[in-house]
């Protein structure tokens, strides 16, 4: 097996069962390991640390898949996500859509894989899991009533890797590419080709039932709303009115087909810039009894966490602005430089400057199908909070 040696001292993270190994932890290379291949990683005085998979054209140069010396191969895949797959349907039982690999949080590093019905779609994030696309597919392929695995490995985070888009069916028929889910009692459709992400926003499902119970007789307006996943639960839990904004022409169409399969009253769907929406708003002054913040992420790593503030801040700031007394401010981040003691700091600022008085009343996370592992925080990415303004 290809070796990374790493600097003295610089092992105390493994040791900690953090999964990632940074290039400026590396003292040599020993041997000539291709993108993703398995490496040992051990530390400076001979240790062995981890196995792990070499990616030599990004800063995380290695992610671990186990702690002691062991094969990766065709069997490592079909017993870890087993595993994942046995450890979901403990919790949620057989949830026709959910996440069924989560990441570093199931040992699997650039691993996503999120099921909506006999449909399984999977995101190869990493130099290490692209390299065992077959395997992993193959695995996918034994979970109980899946027929076919489409991969959408098209996340910014690849170039990081240097790994190019992939989108295209990888086991069973291409066709549908449109399919539609139902999650607790409201039906959607996924655009597997062009979806965001792998489709849909597994990860908010009960905060979706959250906003349900909360919208009743509520003025209720759901910002960067995408297929309208938070806007059909306010008109199925009886809110007053809906406004619905995306920049996405696409996704308001879905959005408004989705109202439509549903039997709900349509939204009014606006195309356009939030930032921009939410002044000409205030300046309008309107006003609503619910709003819901759940922008894309602004910050992707804590490099970019000073100019994600200003944008949270921007958004939070007009949303307090916007409430009626007694209002409801749900609002959201998904990203990963930003902490969520740091995004509470950044909507307390909000709430300051836009000169309201406001209560934290929810904390609000990803559902149970995206675990995250004590030993990488950097999992636990969306923090939300429900934020009431006094009346």
């Amino acid at each position: 097996m290809n070796k990374l040696i790493l600097k003295v001292g610089r092992e105390k993270s493994l040791k900690r069962r953090h999964p990632w190994v940074f290039s400026g932890a590396v003292a040599k290379l020993q041997g000539t390991p291709g993108p993703g291949e398995t490496i040992g990683v051990w530390s400076a005085t001979g240790e062995l640390l981890a196995v792990a998979a070499y990616s030599p054209d990004s800063q995380i140069v290695a992610r671990v898949w186990d702690w002691e010396e062991r094969a990766v191969n065709v069997a490592f895949f079909k017993e870890r996500i087993a595993r994942a797959v046995g450890q979901r349907h403990a919790l949620m039982g057989q949830a026709v859509a959910m996440r069924l690999v989560h990441g570093e949080s199931d040992g699997l590093p650039g691993v996503v894989a999120d099921r909506y019905g006999d449909t399984v779609v999977l995101q190869l994030n990493s130099a290490g899991a692209d390299r065992w696309r077959e395997a992993i597919a193959d695995a996918l392929m034994e979970v109980n009533g899946v027929t076919r695995v489409w991969e959408r490995s098209d996340a910014d985070v690849r170039q990081l890797e240097g790994l190019t888009p992939v989108t295209a069916p990888l086991r069973g028929s291409r066709e549908p590419t449109r399919i539609v889910i139902d999650e607790e009692g409201i039906r959607f459709g996924i655009d597997l080709e062009r979806g965001h992400k792998t489709g849909f926003y597994l990860d908010q499902r009960d905060n979706r039932q959250q906003l349900r119970a909360l919208s009743g007789g509520r003025d209720v307006l759901d910002c960067f709303c995408y297929t309208g996943g938070f806007a059909l639960n306010a008109l199925s839990g009886g809110a007053k009115s809906v406004v619905a904004v995306d920049s996405s022409a696409e996704a308001l169409e879905l959005a408004r087909g989705n109202a439509e399969m549903n039997g709900l009253a349509q939204p009014e769907c606006i195309e356009g810039d939030v930032f921009q929406l939410l002044r000409r708003f205030r300046d309008q002054a309107r006003s609503f009894d619910l709003i819901v913040l759940d922008p894309p992420k602004f910050a992707p790593t804590a490099a970019h966490a000073e100019k994600a503030s200003r944008a949270y801040k921007d958004i939070n700031l007009l949303a307090f602005k916007l409430l009626r007394p007694g209002g409801l401010l749900m609002t959201f981040s998904c990203s990963g430089g930003i902490s969520a003691e740091l995004f509470q700091k950044i909507v307390a600022g909000s709430a300051l400057d836009a000169d309201v008085d406001a209560q934290i009343v929810a904390r609000l996370g990803a559902t149970s199908d995206h675990p995250v592992a004590l030993s990488f925080p950097e999992g636990d990415y969306l923090k939300g909070l429900i934020c009431r303004v006094a009346g």
